[in-house]
């Protein structure tokens, strides 16, 4: 029987065996680089639904078995393609799914709950009661009816926070060069002028050739004093020492990240180590795409895929 090691959450591995039952043999690995190296060396797929491993050239080159890889993801930025391209093995994503995507939400809604807490300073707020403190004229919030929000990638994730923008009364302008119409509340600017503008900037783009350190330090340089950021694509999109330089000098009020360029291994991160001793950067472990429910769809989704592939 074919062998698919599976990388991510219980929930997921549990969604991902329903569909290969009886056609395949699902093998939980822990997201550790060793022991993804030494079991897919027999593996005849491979399920990411982790992320957190680097899938390396070589060891795509000790698994002589190895036939697809298949993503539980959009992002696939932590694949090595050198040695898959050479034998012809492909990768897929989530990008392929369209249709499966635009109902699937929680990464739009974490992106809204950090705005939220950007705009309320309450990691502020809430440490200050649990240190016994009940002084409200210490964390005045930003009313969000009227401001404008700066949206960069107008795609799915986009398109969703523009309809809770919408919802909160604000002024919504987009910029994405790969979008030829438009979301009808979104009105499209250039970079530039989105950046001046922007009372909240908030980025969701896939990392690419062209999109990486696309928020570059000209950027920030350029941004509204005092506004909020949120990044929850990726880390490489943006110029992270300008960002903290930005929040350093007090150019940007407060930014909200999902993804930082080191992680997971982010304990040498400068914005992690700014994180601890400043309430106006908050972060959160790029789990944005994760509940449980989500989860559960685009593991079934990634393991149709390899069933398709290893049985055509």
């Amino acid at each position: 029987m074919k062998k698919i090691l599976y990388l991510g959450a219980e929930v997921g591995a549990a969604a991902a065996e329903e569909v290969v039952s009886g056609s395949a043999h699902l093998i939980r690995v822990p997201s550790n680089p060793n022991d993804v190296e030494s079991r897919m060396r027999d593996a005849d797929a491979l399920l990411d639904a982790s992320m957190k491993v680097v899938i390396s050239d070589a060891m795509v080159a000790s698994a002589a078995k190895l036939q697809i890889i298949s993503c539980a993801t959009t992002g696939s930025d932590h694949i090595e393609r050198t040695e898959l391209d050479r034998r012809g093995i492909p990768v897929r994503t989530l990008m392929e799914d369209r249709q499966l995507l635009l109902n699937l939400t929680p990464a739009a809604e974490l992106s809204w709950a950090l705005l939220m807490a950007c705009a309320r300073m309450l990691p502020a707020a809430i440490d200050h009661v649990k240190d016994g403190g009940w002084d409200r004229e210490q964390f005045p919030g930003i009313m969000l009816n009227g401001k404008r929000i700066g949206i960069v990638g107008c795609g799915r994730i986009g398109t969703w926070m523009s309809r809770y923008a919408r919802a909160f009364g604000m002024d919504i302008v987009g910029y994405d060069p790969f979008v030829s119409e438009f979301p009808p509340q979104i009105t499209p600017v250039s970079l530039e002028e989105l950046v001046r503008t922007s009372d909240f900037i908030t980025i969701h783009v896939p990392l690419t050739e062209d999109t990486n350190g696309l928020f570059s330090q000209s950027c920030f340089e350029q941004v509204k004093t005092g506004a909020i950021f949120i990044n929850t694509s990726r880390g490489a999109v943006i110029d992270e020492n300008a960002l903290l330089n930005a929040l350093e000098s007090k150019r940007l009020k407060a930014a909200g990240l999902d993804v930082l360029n080191d992680e997971p291994e982010v304990e040498k991160s400068p914005l992690a180590q700014y994180a601890k001793t400043h309430h106006n950067l908050v972060l959160t472990p790029h789990c944005g795409g994760f509940s449980h429910d989500a989860v559960k769809i685009v593991c079934r989704r990634a393991a149709e895929k390899i069933v398709a592939y290893l049985n055509s």
